[in-house]
């Protein structure tokens, strides 16, 4: 469908640090590997998507929504005819640098940087991880990945002007990602719009007629279960219309992607980068559906009074943390004690928290309370 758009792989700007080829996997395959091998990915196994634990051993984690992107991506990829490798590889280092709990805990990190004038963005985070936090090599800093997995990593979900941020400068500010990196932040919404809804409903906090009643595509599709499914129980007719209405959106984010490319005129991957807007894009009908499910998850699920309280005491512990550690910056382990005596503190105390699990926070916190 799109393969004129699809980035080839040989022509790719390379790794900072160059290395021979590898004699059967492409740049990008090995960079989806290296991710996979990252501490950084096996630790979004304990780092909250929705619910923490406590709620269900069934709910999603941040390492089960990576891969639930991971497989939609590859899907879009493979019909759209585009790069799946690299579409693989964006989609797995997507979340790579968020916080534990999940998006309370970007949000208290990133206020406790405005008090020194700073910043904390998960994206940005994921490429300081990929570029130097993770020391497995000998030859190099980070992982040494391709310059379009780097730029993918920061670019897929917003795009940079000029002068924006340093840290983006190198990565061609005031173009758009590549189409594969487009892909991602939609897969990425299709993919939480529909877990966290599969979640909310086990969790007790929406049922078939609360969705039938906020997404009319939900009720359409439900109506049709219903018919072919009579005697179904409720859980098996949600998890059946679930999956209905999984199709309909990534068929709609096939849809719309093919045919805003068609209309723009695009003809390569440069001219995906030097279009004024970004190209992948639902049609307006599933638009519309991905809307009405984001509403609908935020009234009865996000803002909950089962979600609130934990979040409130979330962002309350990583407050306290990280002031203590500002305080007595020496109560950070190696290398984290030394580089605060080298670097601005407030950064390596952002970059020491955001690297813990859920479950590791608790416990640090536990010893320095």
């Amino acid at each position: 469908m799109l393969a004129r758009l699809r980035f080839p792989e040989p022509e790719s700007r390379g790794r900072r640090y160059p290395e021979l080829p590898h004699p059967y996997r492409n740049s990008f395959q090995r960079d989806r590997d290296r991710i996979v091998h990252a501490r950084a990915f096996r630790r979004l196994e304990n780092k909250t998507q929705v619910f923490t634990p406590g709620f269900s051993d069934h709910f999603r984690n941040r390492l089960t929504h990576t891969i639930e992107v991971a497989q939609l991506s590859r899907t879009l990829a493979g019909v759209l005819d585009l790069d799946q490798d690299l579409t693989e590889a964006l989609a797995l280092a997507h979340d790579i640098g968020h916080p534990p709990f999940a998006h309370a805990g970007e949000a208290e990190l990133d206020l406790q940087m405005r008090r020194f004038g700073a910043r904390f963005e998960h994206n940005l985070h994921s490429l300081r991880i990929v570029e130097t936090f993770e020391q497995r090599y000998a030859r190099f800093p980070g992982l040494n990945l391709t310059f379009e997995v780097r730029e993918g990593i920061l670019k897929h979900s917003r795009d940079f002007e000029p002068g924006d941020n340093p840290a983006a400068e190198e990565y061609l500010p005031g173009l758009r990602p590549l189409i594969e990196a487009q892909l991602i932040d939609l897969a990425d919404e299709t993919a939480y719009n529909t877990a966290d809804l599969d979640d909310g409903f086990e969790a007790g906090l929406v049922d078939l007629d609360s969705i039938a009643g906020a997404v009319p595509a939900f009720a359409a599709i439900l109506e049709s279960v219903e018919m072919q499914y009579p005697g179904a129980v409720d859980r098996v007719r949600f998890l059946e219309a679930l999956r209905l209405l999984i199709d309909t959106l990534m068929t709609g984010l096939i849809q719309g992607t093919a045919a805003a490319a068609g209309e723009s005129g695009v003809r390569c991957p440069d001219d995906v980068r030097a279009h004024p807007t970004r190209l992948a894009r639902f049609t307006p009908e599933s638009a519309a559906t991905s809307v009405e499910l984001k509403k609908l998850l935020h009234t009865r699920v996000y803002n909950s009074p089962a979600l609130d309280a934990g979040r409130t005491r979330s962002r309350r512990m990583i407050a306290e943390l990280f002031q203590h550690f500002v305080d007595h910056p020496d109560r950070m382990p190696e290398p984290h004690s030394t580089m605060a005596q080298e670097q601005p503190l407030h950064r390596v105390v952002c970059d020491y928290i955001a690297g813990m699990t859920d479950g590791f926070f608790l416990r640090c916190y536990d010893r320095n309370s």
